[in-house]
């Protein structure tokens, strides 16, 4: 009775870990989903080793944010149109990678970028300087990046710093740009129109974010179909400046619960 008392003990602690598991699965798959910053185009919103969750109900279901087939969609179920500003995770259309940048342009606008100021339906969106955005030149992430310095050549070591202002769009969010150098690939470039059903992306650190103002067959994003996004960065829950997160002292404790802004 004893031994039978016993195994019947151990298949519950069983059960219960794969409901766990599979409770966790759904939540993740439906609702949440976690994303590393790989890279440096979203600085100083997001830096290289931020860990978010993903809203994935903030526009509804794709195929792509529903995978599995638990939602078996063409096209997009929206729950709510995506908002200029917004800083969205979604899947480049070409590649399939997954990217974060800042929604900027939506359906049937006209976008375009002269010497480095941002012009929406031909309206400034006006820049404040905010002085500088300082790090330590140093290999950042698992990927081993190095920053771009307004200020190069910068030592190993030594603080790497980028003009900063506060950007505002015309519905009123404001949010931090950083700027490398006048006159880059995209400070100046033509009007986009952006197509209906589809969306236009720009990364905070605008001289170094292959963005949707270049061609996918020069590496950029392009239009961006509402399919194609996969949810709202709202919160970063943890950050780590190291190769990993096991490396605590590299940890970055002030960003924790951090608002993605």
């Amino acid at each position: 009775m004893a031994t039978a008392a016993k195994e019947e003990t151990w298949v519950d602690h069983v059960k219960t870990v794969v409901y766990a598991l599979l409770i966790a699965g759904v939540f993740r798959t439906l609702f949440f989903q976690p994303f590393w910053i790989p890279s440096e185009s979203m600085k100083s919103t997001l830096l290289i080793g931020d860990f978010i969750f993903v809203n994935k109900m903030a526009y509804g279901y794709s195929k792509y944010s529903c995978p599995f087939a638990l939602c078996p969609i063409s096209g997009r179920i929206l729950a709510s149109d995506p908002a200029r500003g917004d800083v969205v995770v979604f899947r480049h259309p070409h590649n399939g990678s997954d990217m974060v940048k800042r929604l900027i342009g939506l359906p049937g606008d006209q976008i375009q970028v002269t010497q480095g100021i941002l012009y929406i339906n031909g309206a400034v969106a006006p820049q404040l300087a905010d002085g500088l955005f300082e790090e330590v030149n140093e290999a950042q992430g698992p990927m081993r990046n190095r920053p771009s310095c307004a200020n190069a050549p910068v030592e190993d070591g030594a603080i790497c710093q980028k003009p900063r202002s506060i950007e505002t769009l015309p519905e009123g969010k404001s949010h931090a740009v950083l700027n490398i150098a006048n006159g880059m690939a995209a400070d100046d470039t033509g009007v986009f129109t952006v197509p209906e059903g589809n969306y236009f992306f720009m990364g905070d650190n605008r001289d170094n974010s292959l963005d949707s103002r270049f061609d996918p067959a020069q590496g950029g994003v392009g239009f961006v179909p509402a399919e194609y996004l996969l949810g709202r960065a709202d919160r970063v829950m943890f950050s780590s400046a190291g190769r990993s997160m096991m490396m605590f002292w590299t940890w970055r404790s002030d960003r924790f619960f951090h608002a993605v802004q």
